[in-house]
């Protein structure tokens, strides 16, 4: 079994999948567009804002996957549960990074933290080498810890 993050933004998924590939070493393996969406029977028509929105997107890191999507724009006077309640900071969760040492760690932390909010500063803890907490400029929280040496 295996846990997959699921992220969601408010029309810059796009752009911040682009800064995870590069900053963990990954390869996006699909994004698509609501635009690009084949149309379905019964659907509404979907809103000109939403099509340059990303429907979906997987990165993938070695063996591991983070995915996401845009959520849809709720239009004025459209009651928010017909299109998942338009989006809503992340609340009650982080996303957690093992990294391989102090320096990863370090490196992956200073990323994460700059344009968004160091929560908890990188640095030795009791139980780690490393170990700090961010919210990244796109508004995801992340937890990086360094794994104590066996």
């Amino acid at each position: 079994m295996q846990f997959n993050p699921y992220l969601n933004f408010d029309g810059n998924c796009a752009e911040a999948f682009a800064f995870y590939a590069k900053l963990f070493g990954g390869t996006i393996v699909y994004q698509g567009t609501f635009g690009e969406m084949p149309a379905q029977e019964g659907m509404p028509p979907l809103p000109e804002a939403a099509k340059s929105r990303i429907m979906h997107v997987h990165l993938q890191i070695k063996e591991q996957s983070l995915m996401g999507s845009d959520t849809m724009p709720v239009a004025p006077g459209q009651d928010p549960d017909t299109c998942g309640g338009g989006y809503q900071k992340p609340q009650g969760l982080w996303v957690s990074i093992q990294a391989a040492d102090a320096a990863e760690g370090k490196r992956l932390f200073d990323a994460l933290a700059q344009g968004g909010q160091a929560v908890m500063p990188f640095a030795a803890t009791f139980w780690s080498p490393g170990f700090g907490m961010a919210r990244d400029r796109f508004g995801t929280p992340w937890m990086v810890n360094v794994p104590q040496a066996a």
